[in-house]
């Protein structure tokens, strides 16, 4: 968790709200994953470049295709949860995952009834990294352990977000909420 220069202490109350307020989490770990991922991809393409496969083209074909598409779907899997960024608007809430900024998820605030704040989401609780759905707890976007947002919506469901500064971003959004009619359509 880092410090940030325009979080507001409580005791400021009256201070105006940024327009567009950004905050990150970010997991180092995935970088780890993706570097298992792309000695998968190395791995084909040595087998592919200088095999001395005796058995035959068809098991060689089935290997070097095996190692790539393992190395491709672990790569690109892990580096779109790296790290998730929260952009707040005056309307809306809007999750980005990743370099690409896939999945991507954009929640109008006149869909959200209540923010809270918590300060423990770990991955184990939601069934690892990623973009998650459980029944019983909703839906989440969980890049790393620790604090985060999670926001209640009209129809009932939760949306959770893991993000450094949670406490800030859920100041924000309560204050916007007092300004915007539920339900209604932007």
């Amino acid at each position: 968790m880092r410090d940030h220069p325009h979080d507001r202490s409580p005791d400021t109350k009256d201070t105006p709200q940024p327009d567009v307020w950004t905050g990150r989490a970010t997991n180092r770990v995935q970088w780890l994953l993706a570097l298992v991922g792309a000695a998968c991809m190395a791995l084909g393409v040595e087998l592919a470049v200088d095999s001395a496969w005796t058995s035959g083209v068809a098991p060689l074909v089935m290997a070097v295709v095996g190692c790539i598409a393992a190395g491709l779907l672990v790569l690109f899997g892990t580096l779109a949860f790296v790290h998730v960024d929260l952009k707040l608007d005056k309307e809306c809430l809007e999750v980005r995952c990743g370099h690409i900024g896939v999945p991507r998820r954009r929640i109008p605030l006149s869909h959200v009834v209540g923010a809270d704040f918590t300060p423990q989401i770990t991955p184990r609780n939601w069934g690892g990294w990623g973009y998650r759905w459980r029944p019983e707890k909703g839906t989440a976007v969980v890049v790393r352990r620790g604090e985060g947002i999670v926001l209640s919506l009209w129809d009932g469901h939760t949306f959770t977000i893991t993000v450094d500064n949670a406490e800030s971003a859920v100041r924000v959004i309560r204050e916007r909420l007092r300004t915007i009619t539920p339900g209604a359509a932007h």
